[in-house]
């Protein structure tokens, strides 16, 4: 029988989309949302355990926000939760009218609503395991966490700027004429040596 090493070989992340992910994506969702509303958590419009972070590590939570504190409260019970405390990375917490599924609208909500310096918390020492890559082998069992918060701020949330939209036949101009060039989802691809 060869002998064991001390440290383990580090875990091979895998990159969605697998076999079970999307499946999994779903049913973790479903369970912090059930534990977000059992710890008393209002007003909780969405969860999504992304794909892109093998459902485990990368977990968006949409509120309606209620009252101070009410974002960073939604953050630290989904990381804290059952199913949301093991092997977890990244909660990313957004108002009602963010999709917390569309990972566009996600980031475009870190970008306009979340200033680094005040809205994002670092949690140290929260519950890893061995499948966690970053984590150094023989290091195991501990690793951080961020909360992000991508709410409007409460302090002024009535006066934060409203949204600029496009109009959909503006839009539809626009990926028409540059869709493929930009390589916007659903645009057909550049022919070869065009615009040489």
């Amino acid at each position: 029988m060869p002998a064991r090493s001390a440290s383990p070989a580090p875990s091979p992340p895998g990159r969605p989309p697998g076999e079970n992910t999307y499946a999994l994506c779903v049913f973790r969702s479903a369970l912090i949302w059930n534990d977000l509303q059992k710890a008393g958590v209002p007003d909780v419009a969405g969860v999504c355990c992304h794909e892109v972070g093998a459902t485990r590590m990368f977990n968006v939570v949409a509120i309606k926000q209620r009252y101070p504190g009410h974002a960073r409260q939604a953050g630290l019970v989904a990381l804290g939760c059952g199913p949301g405390a093991y092997l977890s990375r990244f909660v990313v917490v957004v108002d009602e009218d963010v999709d917390p599924f569309d990972l566009e609208a996600v980031m475009w909500a870190v970008s306009t609503r979340c200033d680094p310096d005040r809205d994002i918390d670092i949690i140290r020492r929260m519950w890893s395991g061995p499948l966690d890559p970053i984590v150094r082998p023989g290091e195991k069992g501990f690793s951080s966490r961020a909360i992000i918060d991508a709410t409007r701020p409460w302090e002024w949330r009535d006066e934060f700027p409203p949204i600029v939209e496009f109009k959909a036949e503006r839009l539809q101009a626009v990926r028409a004429r540059w869709g493929a060039r930009l390589r916007l989802a659903g645009a057909a691809p550049v022919p070869a040596g065009a615009g040489r």
